[in-house]
């Protein structure tokens, strides 16, 4: 199984990078008028912080709206195609070890891509005022999941490394919607680890469910971005560049950090960043 997983996420890694690639070198003259250096900063912290457990998603919304780096529309495109090669390197590193059933694996793998695919057809449509909503309120929704982990809401879990009959059904429609809501700017891993230990499966076996999940969706759903040109082309790579050498030093040289203070202040970030994108949605004129 884990040969299985490292070969397939080597080829996506390949397949994707050389997607946008291709699409950067086609449109390399008509870029985004946004700054290398601040995309490149925000890259590299949030992706850091990604692997030490913050996310990504939510803080990268937050600091691309406070410097203006992006418009509304293209932010769910902009986040999915700048942290998909971040993520796939993640995976590379961390799935060692698939303590887990490979009926379940697999197939929640399979639903989250599923998912995802749909949902960036849907969000790569919708217009400006919508993705400002839909924004808003999943920057609301990160923002309860990281309430629930900082205050230790998130618990339980089981003994199971693997789900049968109702349950499996369950995990895999769950895992389904979770893919779909990637693409509008929801991080999958706390739902994904609520998930798992509401249906009885040991918390180990979170890790590579979470990991593989967001690894197999992401890219396909940013391919269906690139291809529609829904995302902001310069932000994107300006981002993914130093998003991957900052995977690399926090997965290999850093490891760990006291991020208590850190996931206060930017739960409050994004909280205020959710009533900015909102208000500007309903206050349209």
């Amino acid at each position: 199984m884990i040969p299985f997983i490292w070969i397939s996420l080597s080829v996506l890694t390949i397949w994707y990078s050389l997607v946008l690639i291709q699409d950067f070198r086609k449109h390399k003259k008509e870029l985004e008028p946004v700054s290398w250096i601040k995309t490149g900063v925000i890259g590299f912290v949030v992706n850091f912080f990604d692997v030490l457990g913050i996310g990504a998603f939510a803080p990268q919304t937050a600091l691309l709206k406070f410097t203006r780096q992006t418009e509304d529309r293209v932010l769910p495109g902009t986040l999915n195609v700048a942290n998909t090669i971040p993520v796939l390197v993640q995976a590379i590193i961390f799935i060692t070890v698939v303590e887990v059933e490979p009926v379940t694996l697999i197939l929640m793998l399979i639903s989250a891509a599923a998912g995802a695919i749909l949902g960036a057809g849907i969000m790569s449509k919708l217009p400006e005022n919508k993705i400002r909503l839909v924004m808003g309120f999943a920057l609301l929704i990160t923002a309860a999941f990281m309430f629930a982990r900082i205050m230790n809401w998130i618990q339980g879990g089981g003994s199971a490394i693997g789900l049968h009959g109702g349950k499996l059904l369950i995990a895999v429609g769950v895992n389904f919607i979770l893919g779909a809501l990637m693409t509008a700017g929801i991080g999958l891993y706390a739902p994904c680890m609520a998930l798992v230990f509401a249906l009885g499966l040991s918390p180990q076996v979170a890790f590579p469910i979470m990991m593989g999940s967001c690894a197999y969706l992401m890219p396909p759903a940013s391919v269906k971005f690139i291809r529609v040109g829904a995302y902001n082309r310069k932000a994107a790579v300006g981002m993914a560049i130093p998003g991957i050498i900052a995977v690399l030093i926090a997965a290999l040289i850093v490891k760990s950090l006291p991020l208590d203070t850190l996931r206060w202040l930017v739960l409050v970030v994004i909280i205020y960043t959710s009533g900015v994108m909102l208000y500007a949605a309903f206050n349209k004129k």
